[in-house]
């Protein structure tokens, strides 16, 4: 299916970009493709193939969770950039207030 410069142009509208006349007719052609590929996908037979919410079956094979030795602070801290004693050291959120 292909898109006209005018569709092209609403959609980026829609979603607020600004695009060049080159971007225009690049995005024309990359659209045009996806929509291509979408169609020929709905042209598949799915007739038999039950519905999935997800790729894993309800009784995949995940393994137990069950407790195990944690890091060491030393470890956890050994590829740290900055640090304090045993925690992590990073810029302030908020800018000092002077009062």
């Amino acid at each position: 299916m292909a898109l006209t410069r005018k569709e092209v142009e609403h959609i980026a509208a829609l979603v607020r970009l600004k695009l060049s006349d080159t971007e225009l007719v690049e995005f024309q052609h990359q659209l045009s493709s996806i929509l291509d590929h979408v169609r020929s996908l709905q042209e598949l037979d799915t007739h038999g193939v039950e519905p999935t919410s997800g790729i894993l079956s309800a009784n995949a094979g995940l393994r137990p969770d069950e407790p195990s030795v944690g890091l060491t602070p030393a470890r956890v801290l050994q590829n740290a950039r900055h640090k304090n004693q045993d925690q992590f050291r990073v810029p302030p959120v908020f800018g000092a207030r002077d009062e």
